[in-house]
């Protein structure tokens, strides 16, 4: 019967080095899927690695692929991929193992951070997006995926239409609501949809968009000059417009984690000016309308993770944490071109 234990003991029989013996644990905070954080005593020596599997995910090869492809095309700070077994030769998942790298999860320490720090990690999760979208561009908008036959690296769900895929995207988030606790927005959320997705441009340059970049899947060392140290999970990846990458980040990392207005835009600040390293922005060009949909946006993808995120949540606290959820909701809504 399969185990953490005895899964990992076969991945590091194929394909570790001679080792006597191990310990593992799980990640507290981000990592889609089964991951492992591993420890290997080697010779009176100590080795650490991560290991992730399958678990069942139908792409899971795009996300050793894109760790090399971004390590290869950036600066952006991803772990390097040691192993990848498609098709392992013992009974295990396909799996891959990469480095271990150092660094505090930055979801467990965002709201304890001081202000020369938090400025910092800002300035740099904005110079990370400004290095993925200046060197890293698609002919179109989708989701990125691996061509069946030779392994690249392609644009699937493929449109020249950027408001068009959104709007698939959004459509998605508010069909999934349905098997969440706010199934009974759904007709709301399309309606607010409906009346403001005509601020959203068709046109723009298609890049590297990593769908899943929030304070969970970040390391960081506080004590760098460059403190994010890690980009993790990697599987939901788009060819999508810029704006979105940056507002949604926005969201994420700033607001409405801030209450203080004069808090969030020196970070807001710091946020752009760390992107323009690498690239022009100019937020003054309509782009807080179509912010104020991105956000929205945002938040439904959210409370699609609501039930896992507060699982282990008191009922009080998932209670809470639900209206919370809804009054912002409404906030949002209000803000809607």
């Amino acid at each position: 019967m399969s185990s953490p234990e005895r899964d990992i003991e076969a991945v590091l029989d194929e394909s570790g080095p001679d080792y006597d013996s191990f310990s593992y644990e799980r990640p507290t905070a981000g990592h889609q899927g089964e991951v492992f954080m591993v420890s290997l005593k080697v010779g009176g020596e100590t080795y650490e690695v991560v290991v992730k599997f399958q678990a069942g995910d139908p792409d899971f090869a795009l996300e050793p692929f894109l760790h090399e492809y971004v390590a290869d095309r950036t600066d952006v700070p991803v772990p390097r991929i040691l192993v990848f077994k498609r098709d392992p030769e013992l009974d295990v998942e396909p799996y891959f193992v990469t480095e271990r790298i150092r660094g505090e999860n930055l979801a467990a320490s965002m709201g304890e951070l001081d202000r020369p720090t938090r400025e910092r990690v800002i300035a740099h999760t904005g110079r990370t997006l400004g290095d993925m979208h200046a060197n890293i561009g698609f002919e179109g908008f989708g989701r990125l995926a691996l061509d069946e036959d030779d392994q690249r690296l392609i644009v699937d769900e493929f449109s020249w239409d950027w408001q068009a895929f959104f709007t698939d995207l959004v459509e998605s988030y508010i069909d999934r609501l349905a098997d969440t606790p706010f199934a009974d927005l759904q007709d709301q959320a399309r309606e607010y949809i409906d009346s403001a997705i005509d601020c959203i441009e068709s046109t723009g340059p298609p890049r590297l968009v990593h769908d899943d970049f929030r304070p969970a899947n970040l390391l960081f060392d506080p004590t760098e000059t460059a403190p994010i140290t890690a980009v993790l999970d990697w599987q939901l990846a788009l060819a999508a417009d810029p704006e979105y990458h940056i507002a949604r980040t926005e969201f994420l990392f700033i607001d409405p984690a801030f209450q203080d207005a004069a808090a969030r835009n020196r970070l807001r600040k710091q946020l752009y000016d760390g992107y323009r390293e690498h690239l022009d922005f100019d937020p003054a060009k309509g782009f807080e309308q179509r912010r104020a949909v991105y956000y929205f946006a945002t938040l439904l993808w959210r409370m699609l993770g609501f039930e896992a995120a507060f699982d282990d949540a008191r009922e009080l606290a998932q209670g809470r944490a639900e209206v919370r959820f809804r009054q912002q909701f409404d906030q949002l809504a209000t803000r809607l071109p």
